[in-house]
């Protein structure tokens, strides 16, 4: 749920988005605080946009950014509060957490700012994502006690809730009472969606049982947490009472996303009546302009209900919204009901809008029409799509190749898998049964030059160690053999490779093979 995934930079994106333009350093590389009354931006977004642009040049987190600061001040640019803190969370939406945390180090190592709680919270969240939790302690022992207020300890315990450390998230709980700071929604929720996490659900009626007796009103992430607990239990008594009481909570302004929560909860025990109903409240809170992602997760549970009728409603009401995540949403949501027909128009549409070139859109057709044997189609569409100028990725080839496979098209199958092996990165690599039926059909077939040159393929992509490799080419060579090559490999070490019938779903693949992936 999309909420939860936030539920751990809430301190840090708090108290970055509070910044006060109004704070400007007045040391001598800085401009004091003149602003045009008639300017509706503040004084350091230009300066911001010229220095993030030439930040975004440096990729590589092995790169240091400092030169960049230095000659940036060098040139007698100016420095601001919130122009720094605007730079570091633009760095952390981009997973820059290395030079995010040199920026927020530099900042005060060279007394340009001085150091607050604020940047502390923000510091102590990137010490956890470069260094891990031992530096984050170490840091936060050694900080001045006038800077271990709640934005620190807030973070502190985020920053053990990220790492699941029950225990020390526990103590820096009991800290804050003891300190009077815990005293925000945000504190517990923070707990509540650790102990959720971590399966500690009998944990989370206590907690709330002390916020009511506290005066610390809910707030939807709690809401939403305990539902989601319910839901992981099969309770759906726990779910009806608790939505009743969201419902008659006046500090709670319902959303779409509550009842999304709701009929996913339903959806879980069976009741996809009751799930059915919270889809369609889901659908009348919707609002505003920035409608994708609440129509994305409609038309996928619509699917879930099993309610066809209501995906392609939903999409007629949605497409007019640009962006890929869309037509993957109905796609995928169309091919859990195996209407082929439905999805190859849409497909159509979005190839005719030429909106970019995604390889993970054709992905999913490549694989349906694989599964179903529809192999000749499936290799028309690949061409039209690199003859569109979209690249296949290491996924397309493997979809490919298992459809090759379970239908019988072995030299095919090897041909496809040769380029998925090529393309293949770290994280993107066949499953041990595929790659070793291509080898043994290159044996049996005689074809000892390919066979020996597909072993050497998979050694270069590290995808058997040297020993494997060894092995399998003696394996190939003894012609006497009667072995197949899972045999051979018996008690080998596959580098922890394991042996699946699985196809990877094509956007989970995508995401998994971004290294080794083009287009």
């Amino acid at each position: 749920m999309q909420q939860m995934n936030l539920l751990r930079l809430a301190y840090i994106s708090s108290t970055i988005s509070r910044l006060n333009p109004k704070n400007v350093v007045g040391i001598r590389f800085f401009y004091s605080k003149i602003q045009n009354p008639r300017s509706r931006e503040p004084p350091w977004k230009g300066p911001f946009n010229r220095l993030s642009r030439r930040l975004s040049r440096i990729r590589d987190h092995n790169v240091s950014v400092i030169p960049v600061l230095d000659k940036w001040i060098q040139e007698g640019e100016t420095i601001w509060e919130d122009l720094i803190h605007a730079l570091i969370k633009e760095l952390r939406q981009y997973r820059r957490y290395h030079h995010a945390l040199e920026i927020s180090m530099w900042m005060t190592d060279k007394r340009y700012l001085a150091l607050t709680s604020r940047a502390v919270a923000v510091r102590l969240d990137l010490i956890s994502k470069v260094h891990g939790i031992e530096q984050v302690e170490n840091y936060f022992n050694n900080i001045p006690t006038k800077l271990k207020g709640l934005e620190s300890y807030g973070a502190l315990l985020n920053c053990y809730a990220y790492v699941k450390s029950v225990e020390k998230a526990e103590a820096v709980m009991q800290r804050m009472r003891e300190l009077g700071f815990a005293r925000k929604p945000l504190v517990f929720t923070v707990m509540l969606n650790l102990y959720y996490k971590t399966g500690n659900t009998e944990k989370l009626d206590p907690l709330m049982r002390e916020m009511e007796e506290n005066g610390i009103s809910f707030d939807k992430f709690a809401y939403c947490i305990r539902l989601s607990s319910y839901a992981a239990a099969s309770d759906s008594e726990g779910l009806e009472k608790t939505l009743k009481r969201i419902e008659s909570d006046p500090n709670v302004v319902l959303d779409w996303a509550t009842y999304a929560t709701v009929a996913n909860g339903y959806s879980k025990v069976g009741l996809l009546d009751k799930a059915l109903e919270m889809l369609k409240r889901c659908e009348r809170l919707i609002t505003g302009e920035r409608r994708s992602t609440p129509y994305d997760y409609l038309m996928t549970q619509y699917a879930t209900t099993g309610t066809k009728e209501d995906v392609l409603r939903v999409w007629e009401l949605h497409k007019r919204y640009v962006g890929n995540r869309k037509n993957i949403s109905v796609i995928t949501s169309l091919l859990k009901f195996d209407d082929l027909e439905s999805a190859e128009k849409i497909f159509e549409e979005w190839e005719s809008q030429k909106l970019c070139d995604d390889i993970i859109i054709p992905n999913f057709l490549v694989d349906a029409y694989s599964r179903k044997g529809l192999l000749e189609k499936a290799e028309m569409l690949l061409q039209r799509t690199m003859s569109n100028g979209t690249k296949p990725n290491a996924n397309t080839w493997y979809l490919l190749a298992k459809g090759y496979l379970q239908h019988n098209q072995t030299p095919k199958a090897v041909e496809a898998m040769k380029e998925m092996i090529v393309l293949s990165g770290p994280r993107s690599r066949p499953s041990t049964v595929s790659w070793v039926a291509c080898l043994q059909h290159l044996k049996d077939s005689g074809d000892m030059d390919n066979a020996e040159g597909f072993i050497n393929l998979l050694r270069e992509k590290d995808i058997i160690s040297l020993d494997i490799q060894d092995k399998l080419l003696s394996y190939i060579k003894d012609r006497d053999s009667r072995l197949d090559a899972l045999s051979a490999l018996k008690g080998s070490s596959l580098h922890g490779i394991s042996v699946t019938h699985e196809i990877p779903r094509p956007d989970q693949a995508q995401k998994d093979s971004s290294d080794s992936v083009s287009g």
